[in-house]
């Protein structure tokens, strides 16, 4: 797992479409919400500079993020970034406030791994879909992970991984095999090269 980020932001007072984009053009901040825990929604604003570097690592949309509202530090995960359609800018970002002695409900990225040398690609031509390309996770702050490794190495054609066939790091869970054994998604599918089936019909 990797550190915890830290991030400095300032309370604003002045809410609002206008002043939201006000706070953009002429200071280069992004607006934000904080939310969650036992305090009110609080509303701050974030260099873009600085969250534009942060942003570049995957880690930070699922790591604990040290965040410093006027010199007074909370622990918070990123909940949702809002970008601008065509240009590299964000537009707004929702923080949710964690407890460390309590168990969160985040999504982590999904890393796959050994596609390439599978034998259900190198050797049998085969083509891989990713059904997901992250998952729904529960655990303590602590033991979130920057990623999960998904292993297709021994996939072969017509193989479909279930979030059941993932290894998980210890304390980590699934929330949707927590729904029930109907929730247990396909991560990844290894199919058919196109044109074998009428070839093996032939």
């Amino acid at each position: 797992m990797s550190e915890d980020f830290k991030l400095d932001a300032t309370a604003r007072n002045d809410l609002g479409k206008g002043a939201s984009r006000r706070l953009r053009r002429l200071a280069d901040q992004v607006p934000a919400v904080i939310y969650g825990g036992k305090k009110e929604p609080a509303s701050v604003s974030v260099s873009h500079k600085e969250l534009v570097k942060h942003l570049e690592h995957e880690a930070f949309y699922s790591h604990i993020i040290s965040l410093n509202v006027d010199g007074a530090a909370e622990d918070v995960i990123l909940k949702d970034v809002q970008r601008h359609p065509s240009k590299p800018v964000v537009l707004h970002l929702d923080f949710l406030r964690i407890d460390k002695s309590t168990k969160v409900h985040t999504h982590v990225p999904l890393h796959f791994i050994n596609e390439a040398t599978s034998k259900g690609v190198k050797i049998q031509g085969g083509k891989v879909v990713h059904n997901l390309t992250q998952l729904d996770v529960i655990c303590f702050p602590h033991q979130l992970p920057e990623f999960i490794e998904v292993d297709l190495g021994d996939a072969e054609v017509g193989t479909i991984l279930h979030i059941s066939d993932l290894k998980l790091p210890s304390g980590v869970v699934s929330a949707d095999l927590q729904k029930g054994a109907d929730h247990d998604l396909a991560v990844a599918t290894i199919v058919k090269p196109k044109g074998a089936a009428e070839g093996e019909e032939a």
